[in-house]
């Protein structure tokens, strides 16, 4: 299989995609609703980012952090002119707030987000139309010095949710117990009712607890809805359940089958996946193995493709660009070359033809993310933008120099990606002081009231 260095040289020599294509207006840019939002979940400051495509502006922080909930100094984010590091941050006595926000997904209508608190053991519920958390109450100590909001206690479930996954008729939210070996299966109205305070009756929203493979990482089901596929970042297994959703449609779950990629994943390490548009294909980031791998999502899952990265590429996420221009599979890397625009160092995005034949996928380009550690990467309903999250600041330096940013651009051409803006996501302004949007981790891509990806 050619590697991401290989395919660099050749398309160097020929001139094909290697690098993206011209900086373009954001205004010639086509495909963008009234009600489509970016929403960037920040692992280091637990804020969620709301980033409006009209503008490439960051339209609002959400806050998912317990400080300045009351005026004494143990609350506070900033105490006679000091911020915490992100350690002592999430320490801090009395935080009863998020730690480590993490992974995010939207609804099926996208109506919802789910976002998981990996240190807090907890998932949170955001309103994506109003932009809030769902189950947060009036802050009785609210004043000129303290936020007018108390943040809701989240869902606790367990031991490192790592990522949540709406069922496709979204009844349900699949969470990964990366510490327990076991998925919480959450029931959504549920949920909903007792974060609004409308559940009185005590009964769990979690409807089972189901075992699975050792450091299960992400679910996510096939289009249809009745297969769940689960990936591990401790061992080279793949589980696969029958949904089974009743009249209700509520899960009843049952083991179909545990695959076995060690040929693809040698140092089991698989934290993302994700189904193609057309429930075809299932694709995997092996990160530790520097490759993406694909099987089917019928028969016997069989192998499709397995693609080498390159030394060093540590893929974390995929996304699919499908229109009457190509066909493709970006993987973000969080590698930083040297040598990126305007002399930055920055990450690539592999690009995999897609369109070429099951068995002979390769890596046919790349283009710089304008950002470090390349992260959560999604696109738009009509797959002609894509926009992309970072773990990692902006150098001295560089317009952004210190901040986290998040980077778009056009894809109306897949093989040739256009950059359109890097995006600053800026601070949460407490009262006591500004918190900087710091390391992102998951992005999604929302339409509000429309059908999504997880539909």
């Amino acid at each position: 299989m050619q590697s991401l260095a290989q395919a660099q040289a050749q398309a160097q020599a020929q001139g094909t995609a290697a690098t993206p294509g011209p900086a373009i207006p954001t205004s010639t840019v086509g495909g963008i609703d009234a009600r489509d939002r970016v929403f960037i979940t920040n692992e280091d400051s637990n804020t969620v980012v709301v980033i409006d495509p009209k503008t490439n502006t960051v339209e609002s922080t959400i806050n998912l952090t317990s400080f300045d909930e009351d005026p004494r100094p143990p609350f506070r984010y900033v105490t006679a002119g000091v911020a915490p590091t992100h350690a002592a941050m999430i320490h801090k006595p009395l935080y009863h707030g998020c730690i480590d926000a993490h992974g995010a997904v939207p609804s099926p209508d996208g109506r919802l987000l789910a976002t998981s608190g990996r240190g807090s053991s907890n998932i949170y519920l955001i309103d994506a139309e109003q932009r809030r958390v769902i189950g947060n109450t009036p802050n009785p100590a609210a004043g000129p010095t303290t936020n007018p909001e108390r943040l809701s206690s989240g869902l606790l479930l367990g031991r490192e949710p790592h990522e949540p996954t709406f069922t496709r008729n979204g009844r349900e939210l699949w969470v990964t117990l990366r510490g327990e070996d076991r998925i919480a299966i959450v029931d959504v109205d549920r949920a909903l009712r007792q974060l609004r305070g409308a559940d009185n009756t005590g009964a769990s929203a979690v409807r089972q607890f189901l075992p699975t493979i050792n450091g299960p990482a992400q679910v996510w089901f096939n289009r249809e809805g009745t297969l769940a596929f689960v990936v591990s970042q401790k061992v080279a297994m793949v589980d696969v359940f029958r949904v089974n959703p009743g009249a209700d449609g509520h899960s009843q779950p049952q083991k179909l089958s545990t695959l076995d990629i060690s040929a693809q994943d040698k140092p089991g390490f698989t934290p993302f996946m994700k189904t193609t548009p057309d429930g075809a294909e299932v694709w995997f980031s092996h990160k530790l193995a520097d490759a993406v791998s694909c099987r089917s999502t019928r028969g016997g899952f069989d192998l499709i493709d397995s693609v080498s990265l390159g030394m060093g590429a540590r893929p974390n996420h995929v996304e699919f660009v499908s229109n009457a221009r190509g066909s493709v599979v970006y993987a973000s890397l969080a590698r930083i070359d040297d040598g990126g625009p305007g002399g930055v160092a920055s990450s690539p995005i592999a690009i995999i033809d897609r369109s070429a034949a099951g068995g002979q996928r390769k890596v046919v380009g790349s283009f710089f993310s304008h950002g470090r550690e390349a992260h959560g990467l999604w696109t738009n309903p009509e797959n002609t933008l894509l926009y992309i999250a970072h773990e990692q600041d902006e150098l001295p330096g560089t317009p952004n120099a210190g901040q986290t940013v998040c980077s778009a651009f056009d894809v109306s051409d897949p093989l040739r990606p256009a950059f359109i803006a890097q995006i600053p996501l800026g601070s949460l302004n407490l009262p006591s002081g500004a918190l900087r949007n710091k390391k992102s981790i998951n992005l999604v891509y929302v339409r509000v009231g429309a059908k999504g990806q997880t539909a």
